[in-house]
C-alpha cells in the first residue's frame, strides 16, 4: 500500500522504521521544520527527518501541514493511506477527509486522549497502557478505533524504558493495521481522561502532594524534561530517580540528609532522592551530591 508518513518525534521515528521496514514504505515522509534545540538552542531537524534521510525517503518539512500547498504536496505522492503519529500540530479539514488517515496513539483509548498520554499513565500510577489504531477526526484523539493492544506499566518503568517498547508496538500495530484493514469501531462515551501537555507547573515536585505521587511524577518525566525540587538558597535541584521513604521524615518541603539518604518531605510521607541533577552538571547519585553540598542541608 502507498503511504505518506507524518510524524516529528524520536517515538514516531521508531515507528516509521518498522513501517518502512514493511511492504507499506513510505512515498514520503512529512514531518515539522527544523526547531533550535539542546543546550546551545542550535537548529537541528527533527527525529523522523533524520531517520527519514537516513532510509533514503523523501523529506518535506512544511511550516503548515494544512495548507494547500503541503496538501498538494502530499497529493502527488498519491497515497492509498496516510499513518500519522506524534506529528506535533493539529491535522484540520480538508486534509481530514482527503486521504485515509491512520493515528499512531500510545494509551487504551479513550483512556489518556492527548499530548501526554505515556506521562501522564505513569504518574498516574495505572498499571496498564496501550496503543491504539485510530482514526483521526476533528475531535482530538476521539476517533473510531481499528486496532488496540495492552502494555504493562512495570513497578520501576520511567518514560526512557516505557516510551520505546510502546514506540515498537505501535509499529508493529499500525503495519497490522494496513495489512488487516480492520473495522473501525466507536470509542465509548465513559472512561475519557485527559493527557494534558506537561507545563513548567508539572515539573516541580509539589510538597503538598502525596510522596507516592510525586515518587511517580519523577519516572514520568524521566529522562526527557526532568522534575525538580526547590532548595533553601533559591536553586532547583532535579530528581532523575526517586523512591518512598520507609518511616518518617522531614516536613513538606524540607530536605533532610539521614543515614546519608537524602530525603524530601511531602504531604505524606517523604521520598528519598536517589539521584539527583545539579544546574549545570550531570545527573549523580545523592551520596555524591551530598558530599559536595550537603553542608547545605540540615540532618
Amino acid at each position: 500500500m502507498r503511504t505518506v508518513y507524518l510524524g516529528t518525534s524520536d517515538f514516531a521515528a521508531t515507528v516509521l522504521d518498522r513501517l518502512a521496514a514493511s511492504p507499506h514504505r513510505p512515498q514520503l515522509v512529512v514531518t515539522r521544520p527544523d526547531a533550535p534545540r539542546g543546550r546551545g538552542r542550535r537548529l537541528a531537524p527533527p527525529p523522523v527527518a533524520d531517520t527519514a534521510r537516513l532510509l533514503g525517503i523523501e523529506v518535506f518539512q512544511p511550516e503548515d501541514v494544512n495548507s494547500e500547498q503541503a496538501r498538494q504536496r502530499i497529493a502527488a505522492a498519491e497515497p492509498e493511506a496516510i499513518p500519522i503519529c506524534a506529528y506535533g500540530a493539529l491535522i484540520k479539514e480538508p486534509l481530514l477527509s482527503d486521504h485515509e488517515l491512520l493515528n499512531v496513539h500510545p494509551s487504551l483509548l479513550p483512556r489518556w486522549r492527548g499530548a501526554a498520554p505515556v506521562e501522564r499513565a505513569i504518574e498516574a500510577g495505572d498499571e496498564e497502557t496501550g496503543v491504539s489504531i485510530m482514526r483521526p477526526t476533528a475531535e482530538f484523539d476521539a476517533g473510531p478505533v481499528g486496532v488496540q493492544r495492552a502494555e504493562q506499566i512495570r513497578p520501576d518503568d520511567d518514560y526512557g524504558s516505557l516510551a520505546p517498547r510502546l514506540a515498537a508496538l505501535g509499529g508493529e500495530l499500525l503495519v497490522e493495521a494496513l495489512e488487516l484493514q480492520p473495522s473501525f469501531r466507536d470509542q465509548p462515551g465513559t472512561g475519557v481522561t485527559y493527557a494534558e501537555k506537561i507545563g513548567p507547573e508539572d515539573r516541580r515536585l509539589d510538597p503538598e502532594l502525596s510522596a507516592d505521587l510525586l515518587a511517580r511524577r519523577v519516572r514520568a518525566l524521566t529522562p526527557h524534561i526532568g522534575a525538580y525540587v526547590d532548595l533553601p538558597w533559591d536553586e532547583r535541584l532535579g530528581v532523575t530517580r526517586a523512591a518512598l521513604a520507609p518511616g518518617g521524615g522531614p516536613s513538606p518541603g524540607e530536605l533532610a540528609i539521614s543515614d546519608g539518604r537524602l530525603l524530601y518531605g511531602a504531604a505524606s510521607g517523604a521520598m528519598e532522592l536517589q539521584e539527583v541533577h545539579p544546574a549545570g552538571k550531570r545527573p549523580m547519585d545523592a551520596e555524591a551530591w551530598i558530599r559536595g553540598d550537603g553542608e547545605r542541608v540540615s540532618g
